[in-house]
């Protein structure tokens, strides 16, 4: 074995007994955590209550429970895409609401623009959708610019529900 091995080993080790350590209960011992015993800090002897199950590092590996679901408004979503067709769409994450785009030049402007698009609500509503733009310089854009996009998106997503026959 060379120096480096067992320097590796070592480190790896004193790592993994830290990890280990940091699972035990926080007072006393589990009689005294339950109240089945033992004088502890309560003088009336009274249950100590616990937290049903402490988060650990072993949390990472235990199999997940995948059934909430994020949802999004699908108006805004398709309105989204559509009013800022001449993006390029970098990243969509429908679960999350995000669609990401790359830099564009609007149809008769001069300047270079991207954005990033949240749809965070399942109602038809302006809370729903949050618009963050960027110029190419990496500045962000005038507040009066994002509100226009927004109202742009918001009237498409109401054209759409509204051809949907759902109004």
């Amino acid at each position: 074995m060379t120096f480096k091995s067992v320097v590796k080993l070592t480190i790896l080790g004193v790592a993994l007994g830290a990890l280990v350590s940091c699972g035990g209960l926080r007072r006393g011992s589990d009689a005294d955590s339950y109240g089945q015993g033992g004088s502890g800090a309560d003088p009336t002897n009274r249950a100590i209550p616990v937290q049903e199950r402490e988060t650990t590092i072993w949390d990472i590996f235990r199999k997940d429970n995948s059934d909430v679901t994020v949802k999004v408004n699908k108006y805004i979503w398709a309105a989204s895409l559509e009013v800022l067709d001449f993006l390029p769409v970098e990243s969509v994450d429908p679960f999350s609401g995000v669609i990401v785009t790359g830099f564009g030049t609007p149809p008769g402007g001069g300047r270079s623009y991207r954005a990033t698009i949240l749809v965070r609500d399942p109602a038809l509503d302006a809370r729903s959708l949050h618009v963050a733009l960027q110029t190419r310089g990496g500045r962000a854009v005038s507040d009066s610019t994002v509100r226009a996009v927004e109202d742009a998106i918001l009237a498409r997503a109401r054209q759409l529900r509204i051809r949907d026959g759902r109004f």
